[in-house]
């Protein structure tokens, strides 16, 4: 293998014959469901409050047929260079500069991402604090009290030893087939309750009306519009692991239906979660979903259904974390040493890499509790950039003449939404984070 195939290889080589050790359609399926669905379901809800109930049901829509064409372009441009990554593809078309932006992305993204998972998982389980008080107590510390073994340092180190280094230390995204289908599992059951207690406020006559379309008015600009979509966006990003999952896989044609058969039952899920999520709660919906979950219940019934929602999520995100620490542990080896041998093969760079990203993690939420604005601007960017400008990119540069005329005019087209929409959105977003401290 020469120096230059060998630096974009993934971390496990192609198996041989062809056709042993391939990975299968429906592990495929879970992994990539996992991977979409991951904290993102949290947000669609408040999208539907922004938007209304028709246009954020079409954008979901939409979104979803444009991750399947950019997957389409990354699979089509694997198989017709030489290189078997995402950083690789790029490196072919834009050399240098475009393999580590795609690696800075997926780092920014994918950290960012496991930050967050450990805080949100430390909330459900031990609570949280703004401002030195208590803004409300764990799951853990609503059923046993206040004790040492439950405060959020512990409860979130406990996971990390107990659930997620095992996980992590797997080096075949294959092998995360099992856990991936059980997080699908506690997201279906995190929206067949939702879906429960929505049917029974509404005959109880207790639910909210939804907007069917956007109403502008002091609060809602039709600016404010634009800051859904990329909300919606970073929901349907998955790229980075395209080609993990796709080298094991084997067959192009394959892991394409496991992509379309993914998106499908993901689109149903936010779907799903949008509306009943909507009906319970109206416009008093919160950017994260489970805050509204976290507030008291005039019943034991129902006190027991917000925490099973909590938990079941809180169970769900401890097995998507390694999904989206398998890509971004990779990236880190090929950014870092990029002429070193396969990462699978040297298990004193590969324990090193998966501790170090581990601990950091773990300290990262531990010492900011509160940076949601921050991975809002940055992740977000980066999620459009690896979703939908760099495939469309890959595209239009056509340095392997594969690209169709109509190829071309979708890759404009993702391109062009992506950037106008992206551009709008965080101007209004840090339009408005102004406006709040002014207030304040």
């Amino acid at each position: 293998m020469s120096p230059a195939i060998e630096a974009h290889a993934p971390l496990l080589p192609r198996q041989e014959p062809q056709g042993a050790n391939h990975a299968s359609i429906s592990g495929a399926v879970f992994n990539i469901a996992t991977t979409i669905i991951g904290a993102g379901i949290m947000s669609i809800p408040a999208t539907l409050k922004i938007v209304g109930v028709i246009p954020a049901f079409t954008l979901i829509i939409i979104v979803g047929l444009l991750a399947e064409v950019s997957v389409e372009f990354l699979v089509r441009f694997t198989q017709s260079g030489e290189s078997i990554t995402y950083a690789g593809v790029m490196n072919e078309s834009f050399g240098r500069v475009g393999s580590v932006a795609t690696q800075v992305c997926v780092m920014v993204t994918n950290l960012g991402c496991l930050i967050i998972y450990l805080i949100i998982i430390g909330d459900v389980l031990s609570g949280s604090q703004i401002g030195g008080t208590t803004a409300h107590l764990g799951v853990l510390r609503e059923w046993f009290g206040i004790h040492w073994w439950n405060s959020r340092e512990f409860s979130i180190l406990v996971v990390v030893v107990f659930v997620m280094l095992p996980l992590v230390l797997l080096r075949r995204v294959e092998l995360l087939k099992f856990s991936s289908f059980i997080s699908v599992l506690l997201a279906l059951v995190f929206v067949g309750i939702c879906t429960v207690m929505a049917i029974i406020a509404l005959i109880q006559g207790k639910t909210k009306d939804p907007k069917l379309i956007p109403h502008l008015d002091e609060q809602t600009s039709f600016f404010d519009l634009f800051t859904a979509v990329p909300v919606i966006v970073a929901a349907f990003t998955f790229h980075f692991n395209v080609h993990p999952i796709g080298v094991e896989l084997g067959k192009p044609s394959d892991m394409l239906l496991a992509v379309r058969i993914a998106l499908v039952l993901c689109a149903a899920v936010y779907f799903a979660i949008g509306l009943f999520g909507y009906l319970l709660f109206g416009d008093s919906i919160m950017p994260d979903l489970l805050v509204n979950f976290d507030r008291s219940s005039d019943t034991a019934t129902g006190a027991v259904l917000n925490d099973a929602v909590r938990l079941s999520y809180a169970l769900h995100l401890m097995l998507v974390f390694p999904l989206l620490n398998f890509p971004l542990r990779s990236n880190i080896d090929e950014f870092l040493f990029p002429k070193e041998p396969l990462l699978a093969s040297d298990t004193k760079r590969f324990l090193v890499i998966t501790l170090s990203l581990l601990v950091f993690s773990y300290l990262a939420a531990i010492a900011f509790p509160n940076i949601w604005y921050l991975f809002q601007f940055v992740g977000s960017t980066s999620a459009v950039c690896l979703g939908f400008i760099f495939p469309g990119a890959i595209a239009l540069r056509n340095v392997n003449g594969v690209s169709t005329r109509r190829d071309k005019i979708m890759a404009t087209i993702m391109i062009v939404l992506a950037v106008v929409t992206s551009i709008i959105a965080i101007s209004t977003n840090i339009y408005n984070v102004l406006g709040d401290g002014e207030k304040e």
